[in-house]
């Protein structure tokens, strides 16, 4: 179990897997987004961020900016700002507002104190190096300057995690099947302070507690099927797997009238030391 989960981490991580599989299109991306319709209390995470940036102002990067959920409504909200969206896939920036730029945050190709404000918006698991990664970020962001990230904490979705073991446990004639590929374990609410720690000092969380209820099936097993990029390192075959988790949920929506889903997330704020 331990090795599983050592491979599903770097996988995770995998820079191929990232560009051309999980984030080739935004497709993926948005079904786990969309199963947020779904919670309460509902949180306008761009609109949050706004609110962290409003004594902000001057080029912000949204490092890793995936589908351009959060470039959207900047532009819209805050077109004083030259911002510049970035990801490591050229296929989900297509989409995007302009100007964007393909960069690995690893490696910005931008000088020191380029940036009035950084964010690293649920997207810091997904990078080989997390600490270098942190003060690369930190190196382009100027004195005083904003940063933010986000992330789900180690508890988040429990639920959809018994759901997994339980589906892929059936498909494979087992108790209980291996655990399901965790994105945020790796950068982690509770993990995320330690390690922005090693680039900054100033560092605020706003937790985002909530619980998901669905009648239907169907954004649960969109959720799941989303993890497709990682499907080879699951350790069980993924598609039966799904499949089966979506006959669970349907028949505990019968028995129970909903599917429940507890959610932990948080934003994390933090101000460059002048």
């Amino acid at each position: 179990m331990t090795s599983n989960t050592a491979q599903q981490d770097a996988a995770v991580a995998d820079k191929a897997i990232l560009a051309n599989s999980a984030y080739a299109d935004g497709r993926h991306l948005a079904a786990r987004q969309s199963i947020y319709r779904w919670q309460q209390p509902r949180y306008d995470l761009p609109g949050l961020v706004v609110e962290e940036l409003a004594g902000t102002s001057g080029i912000v990067f949204d490092v890793g900016c995936g589908n351009g959920t959060f470039v959207s409504r900047l532009r819209k909200d805050r077109p004083d700002f030259r911002l510049v969206g970035m990801d490591i896939s050229a296929g989900i920036l297509t989409d995007v507002e302009k100007p964007v730029l393909v960069a690995d945050a690893q490696a910005l190709p931008f000088p020191d104190d380029s940036a009035d404000a950084v964010l690293a918006l649920h997207m810091l698991y997904h990078v080989g190096d997390i600490e270098a990664t942190i003060k690369e970020l930190a190196r382009v962001l100027g004195p005083g300057g904003v940063f933010m990230a986000s992330t789900n904490s180690a508890t988040d979705k429990r639920e959809l995690d018994r759901l997994w073991a339980r589906a892929a446990g059936d498909v494979l004639g087992l108790p209980e099947g291996p655990a399901r590929v965790s994105l945020s374990s790796r950068f982690s609410l509770e993990r995320a302070p330690g390690y922005l720690g090693t680039a900054f000092k100033d560092i605020r969380v706003r937790e985002l507690p909530g619980t998901i209820e669905v009648t239907d099936p169907a954004p649960i097993v969109a959720h799941l099927a989303s993890y497709e990029a990682w499907a080879d390192h699951c350790g069980v075959p993924f598609h039966d797997t799904v499949g089966r988790a979506a006959e669970i949920v349907t028949a505990t929506i019968e028995a129970e009238g909903s599917f429940k889903i507890t959610c932990r997330g948080g934003i994390l704020i933090c101000r460059h030391p002048l």
